[in-house]
């Protein structure tokens, strides 16, 4: 037979068929696949074994760590907590010792014008004889317009007679801007009359509490005393209106 001009020739094998040799190719490829793909899947759980092993490690020594800075910390909290109560205990050791010493210079100051005080009339000079207004403190309280007085009236004698006489106390102020002037007895329910009673061989203390009624500006206190008997004697004293802290 003649071939086209032209046209590719193919060379032609005859091949014996042998059906069992392909069967045989697949399964191996068969097994070579399952093979390769379970060797990939234990080699990957070994390596997740392995790596979970690492993280667990690693997790461990971190907590040992962490659990190593935490005592630390706690430590240090410790001695800053001890740093601070023995800045506290100081400070207030120190404030403790500046009240005392400020309550024990007062003591001196009082005691000193105790002393004073008896010294004056045990010894007075010759030109202050006779009764005498001594010291008046006006004391603040907690309530509104309410005050603490407190009076000393003295008697300065060689030889100290029972004096008897009468005291007025006067409040001197402005009531709704007009000028007023008000007995002790209107102020405090503790004083029943305008003249309070004198007797006393050294010297008397008036205590109490007044209280301002409202729209009543205090400006000053006036004390007349006034001793009875064969050479009366009359002394005034004003003070201004000075309220001090209790």
């Amino acid at each position: 037979m003649n071939a086209v001009k032209g046209s590719k020739r193919y060379r032609m094998q005859v091949v014996k068929y042998r059906p069992y040799v392909r069967l045989f190719v697949r399964i191996l490829l068969l097994l070579l696949v399952i093979g390769g793909t379970g060797g990939s899947y234990l080699f990957g759980i070994y390596k997740g074994t392995e790596l979970q092993a690492e993280a667990i490690d690693e997790r461990d020594r971190l907590r040992v760590e962490l659990s190593a800075s935490v005592r630390k910390a706690e430590q240090f909290g410790q001695q800053l907590a001890n740093v601070n109560l023995g800045a506290e205990v100081d400070r207030k050791a120190n404030e403790d010792v500046r009240q005392e010493v400020i309550e024990l210079k007062n003591e001196i100051a009082a005691l000193e014008e105790d002393i004073t005080f008896y010294r004056g009339l045990m010894s007075p000079t010759a030109d202050k004889r006779g009764l005498t207004i001594g010291s008046l403190e006006v004391l603040e309280t907690p309530e509104a317009r309410t005050y603490e007085y407190k009076l000393v009236v003295q008697q300065l004698a060689a030889n100290h007679q029972v004096l008897n006489g009468h005291l007025k106390f006067l409040v001197i102020g402005r009531q709704n801007g007009v000028e007023n002037s008000l007995h002790l007895n209107a102020l405090s329910n503790k004083v029943s009359v305008e003249n309070i009673k004198l007797r006393f061989r050294y010297f008397q203390n008036f205590e109490g509490q007044l209280k301002l009624p409202l729209g009543f500006e205090p400006v000053r206190i006036e004390l007349v005393a006034t001793s009875i008997g064969p050479t009366p004697v009359t002394v005034n004293k004003k003070f201004g209106w000075l309220v001090q802290e209790s």
